[in-house]
């Protein structure tokens, strides 16, 4: 059986997330079908590609060979299917788009209208946090990115598309709700809920707390925006989140924003890829839709 691009497809993920079951969960396979395509992929090649070491994947010195080699042909054929779309403008074509997990608030409510449009183009959706995003772009698996800031150091072209302010949450019976006025001294020995390391909204609560010359205790660090908001909601903390992600539970009531000097923390929703990279007419649709009709401030 000769080498397929599924093959090829599944070792490059494999080779990313270092994990055989963490690249089942995205390619949306059973980890048996994964390790057998892999094994597949060895055995016509008739060399072995990953090794175990204790609980850790690492690639053999054939499994980089042939990871930069998988790159090369599933990145031209991508550029292939472009070409392609070009011929038939934008009634197929496919929109590849990963983001951090904050934007699951915002841009669904966009590839909405969008797929409306463009009724032919299928989306494919990737929800990480900021270091798998980095990660994806690195490996240029998708064509575009949505996160909040964007690292200096990445190769990237990138654009602002809308605000995204961050508040600090409490629970409505928090003896802080409700105050006016409040100063970074007043939550200095508040507990706080923090996001995991490497997110973006944590390196600007970290950045805020430096700069204001406050270090509150931590009490928790929670991977998923939908648990730190129910950890202050049940009244264990304080944390900073992006307003839009906590939209529905400041209208209803279930948090509160508190009314401190430095917040709301003004940034702003990106959308980036790789730099030099010849985008498709799905993206390049979708970036037009993005843009935003007034200057953001």
């Amino acid at each position: 059986m000769p080498v397929t691009l599924r093959q090829l497809d599944i070792f490059r993920t494999v080779a990313r997330t270092g994990s055989y079951t963490r690249a089942a969960e995205e390619l949306h396979l059973t980890q048996p079908a994964v390790f057998a395509q892999v094994r597949q992929l060895e055995e016509h090649l008739q060399t072995p590609l990953i090794e175990r070491i204790g609980k850790m994947l690492h690639l053999t010195v054939a499994g980089e060979t042939v990871l930069a080699s998988a790159r090369t042909i599933l990145d031209e054929v991508a550029s292939l299917e472009m070409r392609l779309a070009d011929l038939k403008g934008l009634k197929r074509g496919r929109l590849a788009l990963c983001i951090v997990s904050t934007a699951k608030y915002d841009i669904p409510g966009r590839l909405g209208p969008f797929s409306r449009a463009n009724p032919g183009i299928d989306i494919a959706l990737t929800v990480g946090n900021r270091e798998e995003l980095l990660a994806r772009f690195a490996a240029n698996e998708d064509d575009l990115y949505i996160l909040g800031t964007v690292p200096e150091t990445l190769q990237a072209e990138w654009r602002p598309y809308a605000a995204n302010p961050l508040v600090v949450v409490a629970a409505p019976e928090h003896r802080l709700a409700g105050r006016k006025g409040l100063g970074p001294e007043d939550i200095a020995s508040e507990p706080f809920i923090l996001r995991e390391s490497g997110s973006g909204t944590r390196a600007a609560m970290e950045r805020y707390f430096d700069e204001n010359g406050i270090a509150p205790p931590v009490t928790m660090e929670l991977g998923a925006n939908e648990a730190v908001k129910e950890a202050v909601r049940t009244g264990l903390g304080l944390s900073v989140v992006s307003r839009g992600s906590a939209e529905l539970e400041l209208e209803t009531g279930r948090l509160v924003a508190l009314d401190i000097k430095g917040f709301p923390i003004l940034r702003h929703w990106h959308v980036a890829w790789p730099r030099g990279k010849r985008l498709s007419p799905a993206a390049e649709a979708f970036l037009d839709m993005l843009a935003p009709e007034q200057e953001i401030v």
